[in-house]
Formats: C-alpha cells, structure tokens, sequence
C-alpha cells in the first residue's frame, strides 16, 4: 500500500486526466493509504493474541488475500483505463469489476468481524484497551456498512429503473447533486453537496482512534494520577466511543440531508455542539469522581494509627 501511494502520487504529476474533476489517481491514493492504515490495525490486533494465533494469521491472510487486494487491484485497474470503479455498469467488464469490488467488500466486513471477536476474547491486563478494541470493531463495521448506502439507485436512477431503462451507473456517493461536483483538497468530498464517504470515512477508522486512546490515557496517566485507575481509563474509552459514534451518525445524517460537510445548517451546528457538550460533561464527570475517590483514599491513608493501648482501653 505504501508502494502503491507513492505510485500514485506520481501519476499525479505525469498523467494529466481527470474523472469527475479530479486526477485519475486520487483514488488509489486515498484507498492504499487507507488501506494501510488498516493493515498496520489488523496485525497489531492479531499481535495482541495470546490464543488462536494459528487462526487470526489466516484470518488476516484471507483479508489481504481475498478483500485488499482485489479491492485495491480493481480501483487502481479502473484508474489506470481512466473510469470510475465504483457504481460502473458502463460495460460487461466494469460490471464484473464492480461485483467483485462488492464481494471483496462484504468478505472484508466478515473477516473484520471474526478478527475482533476473537482479539476480544483474549484475556488482557489494561481493561481500557479491552473496550477500546471491541467498540472500534463495533463503530468501524457500522462505518463499513455505510458504503452499502452509496450503492442504492439514486431517485433519478430509481425511476429509469422502473422504466426499464439499462443504467450505466447505478448507485453514488452524493446526495442533493450528481457525483463530481466541487470537491474538497485530497479527500475530494463534495462542497455542494451531502456526501456519503465522510461517515464511511470516519466510522470506517474508529479501528485506528479508539485504541489510540486507550494508549494515549495509559500514557498520561504516569504523569496524571486521576488516570492511574483502569476504571478511569476505561470510562473514558467508552466515553470517547460514544463520541465518536455520534460523529458518524451526525455527519451521515448531515450527508443524508444533501448537506455538504463545510457548509452545515443551525440545526447541524446545534446537533454538534450537544454532542460536544454531551461527551465533555461525561469527560469531567469521570475525571471528577476519580478525583474525588483518590483525594478521599489519601485521606485515610494519611489518617495517623490509633495506640494499641487505646484500642486496648476500648
């Protein structure tokens, strides 16, 4: 993926065409990093193991093997013919790289599944990266699942199906406007539009933050004594997934809307901000009460010991 990337980033400069107003090698660019981010995830969670080892090593050979690499060779095949890969029925061959970019992806969110439940099932030390791994799974499958949405007929589409019409592209990633409109730098989501990719993006890279956090709290907290305690730690976690899960539904219902994510309405604004509010109070309860019980714990542990006379005298 990281050869990939490179590769990409020099078709940039030497290949000048462009599909729905970007470079033809965006695409690949934005998946093989993707993609390695997601590698990196998956073998760092099968490290984790200490049982069926044997297991989560083919499990992950199964996911390069069957959902990687056939979804990245097809996106980069599409790129070099200069089409697009996705939602393509222009021909019998883009139809058949559609399907199997559709079979890979559905394998990809079995293997995800089966990997975490059975890293979830090791036994850990630190609870906070207990929750943290499996919530990840949780909201990054969820994101997954939003690429799903992308492949339903539009209401155009919709009704030339119904006249019985052959569509050359079937399904979208934007709502309100057709795909290719003005696109933000790199990621290419839409400016006059919703977008659905910018929930997928997030949900689908819960597998990357929560963890994350889990190693950022336990670093802090040889430097902050309120995190000392894995309960902490671990309220923390599921509070940040509570977060990060109501990002995803927030920016999906703001896609979903035909909202374009820089230019979002009050009622998105106001929805924001209570998510905010919401996970910062939950933060300051957390680190409060911590507080709170090791101040008290101090407190009888500096209490000076009674004589034994007075007990005795008791």
């Amino acid at each position: 993926m990281a050869v990939l990337a490179a590769v990409s980033v020099m078709g940039f400069v030497v290949d000048e065409r462009t599909l729905l107003g970007q470079g033809v090698w965006l695409k690949p660019f934005k998946f093989s990093v993707s993609f390695a981010l997601y590698a990196i995830t998956l073998a760092w969670m099968i490290g984790q193991a200490a049982r069926w080892r044997r297991t989560l090593w083919w499990l992950g050979t199964v996911t390069v093997g069957g959902f990687i690499a056939p979804e990245i060779t097809a996106i980069t095949f599409q790129a070099a013919r200069g089409v697009p890969s996705h939602f393509n029925l222009s021909t019998g061959l883009d139809d058949t790289v559609f399907k199997i970019m559709g079979g890979a992806a559905y394998l990809g969110w079995l293997m995800t599944l089966a990997v975490g439940v059975l890293v979830v099932a090791q036994r850990r030390v630190d609870r906070a990266m207990a929750w943290a791994i499996p919530l990840g799974v949780v909201i990054s499958l969820a994101g997954m699942s939003i690429g799903y949405l992308m492949t339903a007929p539009t209401p155009d589409q919709a009704q030339e199906l119904a006249r019985g019409l052959r569509l050359a592209t079937l399904g979208a990633h934007s709502v309100g406007a057709p795909d290719g409109g003005p696109g933000m730098p790199v990621t290419g989501w839409e400016t006059g539009a919703g977008d659905l990719r910018v929930a997928h993006f997030v949900g689908l890279h819960a597998l990357q933050v929560l963890p994350l956090v889990a190693v950022g709290l336990r670093l802090l907290s040889r430097r902050l004594d309120v995190l000392a305690g894995s309960a902490t730690r671990t309220a923390l976690v599921i509070n940040a997934a509570f977060g990060y899960a109501g990002l995803t539904a927030l920016v999906l219902w703001q896609a979903r809307r035909g909202q374009a994510l820089v230019h979002p309405d009050a009622l998105t604004l106001g929805a924001a901000a209570g998510l905010v509010a919401l996970v910062s109070a939950g933060a300051a309860v957390i680190v409060g009460v911590s507080a709170i019980r090791r101040a008290r714990s101090a407190g009888l542990g500096g209490l000076p010991a009674r004589p034994a006379g007075a007990l005795a005298g008791r």
